[in-house]
């Protein structure tokens, strides 16, 4: 059920805490922690803290948590002082979604030149 923890999920796991993150900011909505495989000097993960399978589900059931997500991106952005950053949802296996619980990407700190690669 979309917003209920996932025994499978990765992160929901981090969000409980029985796998551990690096953390760099925490609200009653949403988990801000290091990309364990970072593409750029600056690589935060956004996560809702509850479940849903990706941003276009997010966005479809819980508008104001994905607005949440949305407003941690500029908080991330704030904290590690970058003054342009990209903020990335990958929807899909497709698009390079590996993990099914929907989050944003902060990714700064070198140029982010369109397109990618």
């Amino acid at each position: 059920m979309a917003g209920e923890p996932q025994d499978d999920c990765l992160f929901c796991k981090i969000v409980a805490g029985t796998i551990p993150a690096t953390i760099v900011r925490e609200t009653e909505t949403t988990v801000a922690f290091r990309d364990i495989n970072p593409q750029a000097p600056t690589h935060v993960l956004v996560i809702p803290k509850a479940h849903h399978r990706d941003a276009a589900a997010l966005a479809a059931a819980a508008p104001e948590l994905a607005a949440d997500v949305l407003r941690e991106t500029q908080a991330v952005a704030d904290d590690e002082k970058l003054e342009s950053y990209r903020t990335v949802f990958n929807t899909g296996t497709g698009a390079g979604q590996t993990v099914w619980h929907a989050h944003a990407h902060v990714l700064g700190g070198r140029g982010l030149e369109w397109p990618p690669g």
